[in-house]
């Protein structure tokens, strides 16, 4: 009896996990359960009884994905309290695109998937998953921009640099297609990819913060 519980544990485990490696390759609509306990070597009853149906698994699974990928590349490594916005901003974005590149990341490819065949079944956990990691990043930003910031140009620094991250993970998928061309070389190099969306959206930011100050001055003036 001892034994069970673990044994039930590592069933669980297999099937988040290939769950959310499937789900990441076909999306929620051409992936069944057959396929998924196939691959994770076990039965349906399975799915019923740690999940209850497909939908639950596809939840549970993304959660999985994200929540793994989170303690693999955390957000805040290496931060400490005297480090300046910028900084923290460049750690967060650093970690962000880790977790998009890594071969093993998969809740940003299910994502990926859900906005090309949406099924709405991610529209709650994604609130209380992804919403707290959001804020986290749109305090920074207000913080590098300058409290003169309009709500809008935050948003939109934010998009800015989310943008790039789907980019990556576009490339990602091309050279998994087997159809990459010289632009998926970037893939080769991760911490330059990084490096580069540091620069190149701190300097945005910079620029708009100088605007910004501009503007004042002149109105001032």
């Amino acid at each position: 009896m001892n034994d069970f519980k673990p044994e039930l544990e590592k069933t669980r485990y297999r099937l988040l996990a290939t769950a959310s490696r499937i789900f990441a390759e076909k999306g929620y609509q051409e992936d069944t359960i057959a396929e998924i306990c196939e691959q994770a070597k076990t039965n349906i009853a399975s799915v019923n009884y740690y999940f209850r149906d497909k939908e639950s698994l596809y939840l549970e699974s993304w959660r999985f994905a994200f929540n793994s990928e989170l303690l693999q590349y955390p957000p805040d490594t290496g931060v400490l309290s005297n480090m300046s916005a910028e900084q923290r901003l460049a750690t967060r974005i650093t970690s962000l695109i880790q977790r998009v590149a890594a071969n093993d990341s998969y809740s940003f490819a299910i994502l990926n998937k859900e906005m090309a065949q949406p099924t709405r079944l991610l529209a709650d956990i994604l609130e209380k998953e992804i919403n707290p990691q959001r804020q986290q990043m749109l305090v920074l930003l207000k913080e590098c921009l300058g409290q003169s910031a309009t709500e809008q140009q935050i948003q939109f620094c934010h998009a800015s640099i989310m943008g790039q991250c789907f980019q990556l993970l576009r490339l990602k998928q091309m050279q998994k297609a087997k159809n990459a061309s010289h632009h998926a070389r970037e893939l080769n190099d991760i911490k330059a990819f990084a490096d580069h969306v540091v620069v190149f959206s701190l300097a945005g930011i910079q620029a708009l913060r100088t605007q910004n100050l501009l503007e004042i001055y002149a109105y001032k003036s």
